[in-house]
């Protein structure tokens, strides 16, 4: 493909899944050899991450939609377009799409949409037109979020694309050593089986909803021990736990009561004693470890015998599921944002099932073969995961617009 001059607007104030799906994406386009220009908004945290990662962010504010920053906004767009001359502008939000839509009648660039927002888009006249009329091309980061562009704004299938993302497969892998290092410093042995959960302390990646079927595992194992019926939970529990246990052997119902808890993020809604308080009101303070924010997260995601995403919202950017694949540690979770996409339908269970959500934790530790089947299916997967796979795929969507656009005689593809 031709040298690209392509915008990247990330105009997003956090630096959350969104931002960081476009600012790794600008990097790894700047990477292949392209001309990128990335826009962030002034002072957000996107706007230092942006520069801490050598992308050099160009400050324009585009979430305001005050008339007077609307016509700064206008001016500054109008000014970009002018001196860089794009072939692409990709927006990571909607704020201000409709100034680059109508801009773009009166330039040649092709306007690219990319959404990894877990919140369904707004319908009506306008929105319609403009993604069926002024956008070129729609890169969704789930297939839910495909589909909701389908059915609410009309996109026809020949510009919808759904890509969820890369992670850098050189730096996420399993490493032994880290492995040894990190299980000792929490005082794990070799016979502990650890579940961890990857992310910031939020209640809606599900933190309690871990701990409460852990607490679950945890009774019912104990019952099982002194040859005792299921009381833990609710008598759906105990009936998805009787039938789950029905055929499994003594050793892996001892594997049940070698659960360990590995917490592994930073506060964010929920402070670190937060995290404490809620393992020891379930008399989990004993199995439960909390790291709080790491330098090196590949390390410890390879501490783990089985990963966890129990978020009951959010992942239409899933990054802490694709690194923990990429370290090969198997993994299960909730069916929220992209995972479906991700995982097989045995690894996932629908959020807010607690009774699913126990099952499938139960069925994982006791069970070593699916374990091993879920590590296997996983590792198949990351083969279209990596960050090589992310940007030649977001390349084929820009292609794709240029030719698209130079065979309807709407405007120059491929130019120098």
């Amino acid at each position: 493909m031709p040298k690209l001059r392509i915008v990247e607007v990330v105009n997003v104030r956090w630096f959350n899944a969104a931002a960081w799906y476009g600012l790794n994406l600008s990097r790894l386009l700047r990477r292949a050899g392209h001309d990128v220009l990335v826009v962030c908004p002034p002072g957000a945290a996107s706007f230092a991450a942006a520069r801490d990662m050598n992308l050099d962010p160009l400050p324009l504010n585009l979430t305001s939609l005050h008339p007077s920053a609307l016509a700064r906004a206008a001016t500054r767009i109008a000014a970009l377009v002018r001196d860089f001359n794009p072939h692409i502008v990709n927006c990571h939000r909607g704020e201000n799409l409709i100034l680059w839509g109508l801009l773009k009648k009166h330039a040649s660039f092709r306007l690219i949409r990319t959404r990894g927002d877990q919140r369904p888009p707004r319908g009506g006249t306008v929105n319609r037109l403009l993604h069926t009329r002024l956008i070129d091309a729609v890169t969704a980061s789930n297939s839910r979020s495909a589909a909701q562009c389908r059915a609410v704004l009309g996109v026809p299938d020949d510009r919808l694309y759904v890509i969820p993302g890369g992670v850098d497969t050189a730096r996420f892998a399993f490493d032994p050593a880290g492995r040894d290092r990190v299980r000792r410093a929490f005082g794990f042995t070799d016979d502990d089986l650890v579940v961890g959960l990857l992310g910031r302390f939020d209640p809606i990646k599900g933190h309690a909803e871990l701990l409460d079927a852990a607490q679950r595992i945890v009774r019912a194992g104990g019952e099982l021990r002194s040859s005792r019926s299921l009381t833990g939970g609710s008598g759906q529990h105990a009936e998805a736990l009787s039938a789950q246990r029905a055929e499994t052997s003594a050793e892996a119902e001892a594997g049940l009561t070698r659960l360990r808890l590995l917490f592994i993020g930073f506060p964010a809604g929920l402070s670190g004693q937060d995290m404490e308080q809620a393992a020891r009101v379930r008399n989990l303070e004993h199995l439960t470890r909390i790291t709080g924010k790491v330098a090196d997260v590949p390390a410890h995601i390879s501490a783990l015998d089985l990963g966890v995403i129990a978020s009951q919202g959010s992942e239409a950017i899933a990054r802490a599921a694709l690194e923990i694949m990429a370290c090969g540690v198997p993994l299960v979770g909730t069916d929220a944002g992209v995972m479906p996409d991700l995982l097989s339908p045995e690894a996932v269970t629908p959020v807010g099932d607690a009774a699913a959500l126990t099952a499938l934790l139960d069925k994982a530790l006791s069970r070593p073969d699916f374990r091993n089947t879920l590590k296997e299916q996983q590792q198949r997967r990351m083969e279209s995961l990596s960050d090589d796979v992310f940007v030649q795929q977001t390349l084929e969507v820009y292609r794709a617009a240029l030719q698209r656009n130079a065979a309807s005689g709407s405007g120059p593809a491929g130019r120098s």
